[in-house]
């Protein structure tokens, strides 16, 4: 029998039978570790244990102890158990697809009724019993007329499309839970019983069209979370709760910030409250550029296709662009126009416009550039994914040798942003060759290691994203992690030597010709809306006391007391403090529960007490006790605490 060389993780190699399965060669390494394997790594795949090895490679035997294959096997399998479980209670229910997703999966399922909160539970149930029967899952490789007339037999048209629409070359494999069978690639766990029954939950039900076509049918989607324990599920159900009473939709409306409508699908109307977050954000952002070296710029809104085509956005991304058509003096044709979806073509123009020199680079040009993109209206999510926006959005236009120190300046300049705003834990994630890219490798060994070395020097590490940089160079992608553990990727910072090419950006070199600017696409908080959705979440709207729209609200306890709350109130107001008076006739308690909700961060109570010694009772957001004080001492407090962190 022929035999193949199998490396192993820590270097040693062995001769075995081709054909052998992982399974076999966890056995012949020992009892234990085949009673514990789950599945194997293969030259980098995640690989069944029950598919044979062929040739030549390194293997690497997977145990529960490996979270990332362990989780993905548990949740894989479990998208097969529900599936089986679902056909079980109603036999006449057509499957289609259930792949893996963050934290779980889901199965979409052609059934007349809708499922119930009851019908998960039913399922539930029925998995658990799948689940504590420990039935073996195996697997064969069918050829496709074999597979077409079984699903045809069945009655499960969807499968039979999917087979249809799988490559000719490719095998087609099934796999056997107990006696249920599904078309998949693999890979899956032993047996039903090593998915853990107490660690998985049954979520929600969806609609969802057949393979995203709205001219299909529409399917219901189950979808599920699951986890390696109890535990680690209990703490992801904690942190979904949390996260509901943090919605930015609903606090948003509490705290009276901003509104959605139909008429303008993807827009936001902004009340008097939200857009003092926006504009005292926005304010700073532009006293932080203003310190750090950039010029701002304000570009136009609508813009000739001809400058989209010459970008190359018009071929690669028009169908994201909002088109606007306009009859310019009558003419027979139409001037086909854009709103502009991003702000890098109009930047180059502004560095167009006159000859640059070496001596202008770098040159740091920024833009609270407002943007449209059409998003699908099932995409929309609140300010989170809007049509209408506002990017930070700035272009560092340099030469190669700056690439390194003004990419190692911006991570500084990140980070100091980010710690003001409340955001302390964040990574770097460096993406890196797509396999379909333009450039010598020399340039792109070369940009990659700036940007390596760029992050060294700023002081931070980062994580390598292999063949995720854009095909013209390598990004940067900052991803801030919130208060209830949950990941945001916000910043980023994208080389790109493309654009200036294809606008004929140019400068003058020390040589005295013309020479072709690197374009460093770079942004903060992304896009203030989403931001603002963050923030509002992260803190759950108890926003830092120089962000809150309200500051303080000064209520008079008894109405004897109203002239001394106007007094009060003018005393912050001198001092740049957002103060107002509730003078209305309602119990103090009444008020004080009112401007909770409202996410107000100090309310000042004044009665005659307060009154006769010139003092204010102070309440604090999400502190139940009050305390006295003088009104100097509390005005200098708050004056000090609503300065932005730039200014202190």
């Amino acid at each position: 029998m022929a035999q193949i060389t199998l490396t192993f993780p820590d270097g040693s190699s062995r001769q075995m039978p081709q054909g052998i399965t992982p399974a076999d060669v966890a056995a012949e390494i020992s009892k234990s570790l085949a009673k514990k394997a789950i599945s194997a790594m293969v030259d980098g795949q995640h690989w069944d244990l029950q598919w044979p090895l062929q040739s030549d490679c390194t293997i690497a035997i997977n145990t529960t102890s490996d979270a990332t294959p362990a989780q993905e096997l548990i949740r894989h399998d479990l998208a097969h158990i529900m599936a089986r479980a679902v056909q079980e209670i109603w036999p006449d229910v057509k499957v289609t697809i259930g792949p893996v997703i963050e934290n779980g999966w889901y199965y979409d399922f052609d059934r007349a009724e809708p499922f119930t909160p009851e019908d998960l539970g039913q399922i539930e149930a029925r998995m658990r019993q799948i689940i504590a029967a420990r039935e073996p899952v195996r697997t064969e490789v069918w050829d496709r007329p074999r597979a077409i007339q079984h699903y045809t037999d069945l009655n499960e048209p969807y499968k039979v499309e999917l087979i249809e629409a799988i490559p000719g070359d490719e095998p087609l494999r099934m796999y056997w839970h107990g006696d249920w069978q599904d078309l998949c690639r693999g890979p899956h766990l032993q047996h039903t019983g090593q998915v853990p029954a107490d660690a998985f939950k049954l979520m929600n039900v969806a609609g969802a069209y057949w393979r995203g076509d709205s001219d299909r049918a529409m399917l219901q989607r189950i979808y599920g979370v699951a986890f390696q324990n109890k535990d680690a599920l209990k703490a992801h159900l904690t942190m979904l709760e949390e996260a509901a009473k943090r919605d930015h939709r609903r606090l948003g409306r509490e705290m009276d910030l901003f509104h959605m409508q139909e008429e303008a699908p993807g827009q936001i109307f902004w009340h008097p409250n939200g857009w003092r977050v926006y504009t005292t954000l926005q304010d700073y952002m532009r006293r932080k550029q203003d310190a750090d070296g950039y010029v701002e710029v304000n570009t136009p809104q609508v813009v000739n296709r001809k400058l989209w085509e010459a970008s190359g956005h018009w071929e690669n991304y028009q169908e994201n662009m909002f088109i606007v058509e306009v009859d310019e003096d009558h003419a027979r044709e139409k001037t086909i126009n854009a709103l502009k979806p991003m702000n890098c073509p109009c930047h180059v123009q502004v560095f167009n416009q006159g000859l640059k020199s070496y001596r202008d680079l770098p040159l740091r040009m920024a833009e609270f550039g407002s943007c449209n993109r059409y998003e699908p209206s099932g995409a929309l999510h609140g300010i989170m994914r809007v049509r209408g926006f506002t990017q930070d959005d700035a272009h560092i236009f340099c030469t190669d040798d700056q690439i390194e120190s003004e990419t190692a300046k911006f991570i500084k300049f990140l980070a100091g942003i980010y710690a003001d705003l409340g955001f302390d834990d964040w990574t770097i994630k460096l993406s890196t060759r797509p396999e379909k890219r333009i450039g010598s490798e020399e340039s792109w060994d070369r940009v990659e290691k700036a940007l390596g070395d760029a992050c060294r020097a700023a002081g931070y590490d980062f994580e390598i994203l292999e063949g995720e940089g854009a095909f013209y160079g390598p990004k940067l992608e900052f991803t801030l992690t919130d208060a209830i553990g949950r990941q945001w990727q916000c910043g980023t910072l994208q080389v790109d030597p493309n654009l200036p090419e294809r606008l004929d950006a140019n400068y003058i070199g020390r040589d005295g010709e013309k020479h072709r600017p690197v374009m460093l696409h770079r942004a903060v908080l992304g896009s203030f809306e989403r931001f603002i959705g963050m923030l509002i979440e992260n803190f759950a709207g108890k926003l830092p006391f120089w962000l809150a729209p309200r500051q303080v609200v000064v209520a008079a306890i008894v109405s004897d007391a109203d002239e001394y709350v106007n007094n009060v109130v003018a005393a912050l107001r001198a001092r740049g403090i957002r103060a107002e008076a509730d003078l209305r006739n309602e119990k103090i308690n009444y008020k004080i529960r009112e401007h909770s909700l409202g996410k107000v961060p100090v309310i000042l109570a004044c009665g005659m007490k307060e009154v006769e010694n010139n003092t204010v009772s102070v309440r604090r957001l999400g502190e139940k006790d009050t305390r006295t004080a003088s009104l100097d001492e509390i005005v200098t407090t708050l004056a000090q605490e609503a300065t932005p962190p730039d200014l202190l």
